[in-house]
């Protein structure tokens, strides 16, 4: 992910990138999930810690807690010492648990505004309707962290006029966040979940999968 959001040719076999959004593979991780590391690592690492500065004992309620990112945060979130709620489909539920979560929310059958409430910090990584119904389980001056509509103004009003913090992530790319994270994966406290591979003579097949629905990361391999 050099220079993200801009385009850097990263399916070419040589790419140039700055020496400093750049960190070593951690020395526990396949060359595979390293791959599936950085991109979504930070992303999570840059809402739960840089974004919404999470600390021991605080409640954490992550949208789309089996996804790339969102297993991920919780357990990020979990390292550092919060008490973690998931949202994920009931098939998903002993994957998100394995990573951690104290609780899990299957929202094809629960309302997680009536199974849930004084949450300190909720990350959403679904959009729709989920970051406007997500305020009525947080605490007074609680933060309400999006991946998905960083930009919705409208939400951020609401967010902000009913007393909470709103904060919009566009991850950047970042070696001291690289850093941190491979420090959690070589300390054991961070796992990357490759669900499934593609050669790169099947890169179509790899695009089309990811309008389908799966746990962690899918990575290519040239």
């Amino acid at each position: 992910m050099p220079f993200f959001p801009r385009p850097a040719s990263t399916y070419a076999e040589l790419v140039v990138a700055p020496s400093r959004q750049i960190a070593r593979k951690p020395r526990t991780l396949s060359f595979e999930q390293a791959a599936a590391l950085p991109l979504a690592g930070l992303t999570a690492w840059q809402s739960v810690v840089d974004g919404a500065h999470v600390s021991p004992g605080q409640r954490v309620l992550v949208h789309g807690a089996g996804g790339g990112v969102g297993h991920l945060a919780v357990q990020i979130a979990k390292a550092f010492g919060a008490y973690v709620i998931g949202t994920a489909s009931g098939p998903r539920e002993e994957f998100v648990r394995g990573l951690g979560a104290d609780e899990v929310i299957d929202y094809r059958t629960q309302d997680f505004t009536r199974a849930v409430s004084g949450v300190d910090i909720v990350l959403d990584c679904i959009g729709a309707d989920n970051a406007s119904r997500s305020l009525s389980v947080l605490v007074p001056g609680g933060t309400l962290v999006t991946i998905v509509d960083r930009s919705n103004r409208t939400l951020q009003a609401e967010v902000e006029q009913r007393g909470f913090t709103f904060v919009g992530i566009s991850v950047e790319p970042d070696h001291v966040g690289l850093e941190s994270l491979g420090s959690l994966v070589d300390e054991g406290k961070l796992v990357v979940h490759v669900d499934r591979t593609y050669a790169f003579e099947h890169i179509a097949d790899a695009h089309r999968a990811l309008d389908t629905s799966f746990p962690g990361k899918i990575v290519l391999i040239p």
